[in-house]
């Protein structure tokens, strides 16, 4: 079978063998399968990644092998292995967690040299974990569950209680995905902020309804505009807290990922907001902690979801009520997987770009 395969650095398009289902899987055939930020990172911090795992006991890739990314996919079953139930027919399109489940545990797919992820024609699933795609949505849009997923699971860690005024920082997949969910729980006014007028145009498409530019206002002065207590709020507060500004409380998240934006945060974050750190960096960052201290900041650091989560997140994208459409900006083959790595680097044109490998 044809693959995109992470080769020595770089992405390339070659061969592989056939996988063959052990007991409990499914053979399936990858329909589509999006490109995820975390892949563009990969490739160009594996080494920092190897580091990780092996930091929290887990095998690392092994970067003299192959690897095959691809975690965010939509398939068609086509055989099963042993020791499986058949409930679906052979040409059901399905989604899954990027999990093989073994008698070890759990083993992730996409970063792995056993497990191949989405960009190959074909790979392999565990049975328990299949989630057959609904209402006939688009399999181009199914695979866009498991991004989706990210940003309910980042929203349902924040603990909402339904006073807050949340600010998102970073409009890319990952923070659309937050916007999606926000709009969800009914919270508004939600405010974003992005350099990228595109990525701006979306978020009010997702659910935003004040988007900032950064680089012509800044996003805390505006988040604070639309966060003023009413009078009958600012009149029930207690006493010993009428020397503080009164604003609604803060819940700030950080979908970036790169250094200096979760310190920036720190700076710009009003007393006693909350953060969840969605955005992935891959690189040593520097924070001041007395930052943190002075305006007790209360930080939470965010990754995946739970099954619940991602089965809900598939409902929604085949209800409709996500546009998970207005995400994807291009298709694409196996043969074209490495120039897309360099064409997500530019936000005016792309967002989601969907790998197709049976092209």
């Amino acid at each position: 079978m044809r693959a995109a395969i992470f080769r020595k650095g770089e992405i390339v398009a070659d061969t592989l063998p056939d996988p063959t289902p052990a007991a409990g899987q499914v053979l399936v055939k990858t329909l589509a399968c999006g490109i995820c930020g975390s892949d563009l990172h990969a490739r160009k911090h594996a080494h920092r990644m190897v580091e990780m795992s092996r930091r929290l006991g887990r095998t690392p890739m092994d970067l003299d092998r192959d690897v095959v990314f691809g975690h965010e996919f939509c398939c068609e079953v086509l055989d099963y292995g042993p020791a499986t139930q058949r409930k679906l027919k052979p040409g059901a399109r399905v989604c899954s967690l990027p999990a093989l489940l073994t008698p070890e545990g759990p083993k992730g797919i996409g970063y792995s040299n056993e497990n191949i992820g989405g960009y190959a024609e074909r790979m392999l699933l565990s049975e328990p974990l299949l989630l057959e795609v609904p209402n006939g949505l688009a399999s181009e849009h199914a695979a866009l569950t498991e991004p989706l997923a990210v940003g309910v699971h980042a929203v349902a860690k924040a603990n909402i209680r339904g006073d807050e005024v949340p600010l998102v920082i970073g409009c890319g997949p990952v923070g659309l995905a937050v916007i999606a969910a926000l709009k969800l729980k009914g919270l508004h006014p939600i405010v974003a902020a992005d350099y990228s007028p595109a990525r701006r145009e979306l978020a009010q498409r997702l659910g935003a309804d004040v988007v900032v530019d950064p680089a012509r206002s800044q996003p805390y002065a505006s988040w604070t505009e639309h966060a003023a207590m009413s009078p009958e709020q600012k009149a029930a507060r207690p006493a010993l807290q009428a020397w503080l500004p009164a604003l609604k409380p803060a819940l700030i998240f950080e979908c970036v990922g790169i250094p200096g934006v979760l310190q920036q945060v720190f700076e710009g974050a009003p007393r006693d907001a909350r953060i969840v750190v969605v955005g992935v960096c891959m690189e040593p960052d520097r924070s001041e902690p007395m930052l943190g201290i002075m305006k007790e900041l209360n930080v939470q650091y965010v990754l995946g979801y739970t099954p619940d989560e991602f089965a809900y997140s598939l409902r929604l994208i085949a209800d409709g009520q996500v546009d998970a459409a207005s995400l994807v900006t291009a298709t694409i083959g196996i043969d074209d997987v490495a120039g897309a790595f360099a064409e997500l680097a530019n936000p005016e044109r792309h967002t989601k770009i969907i790998v197709e490998p049976w092209r």
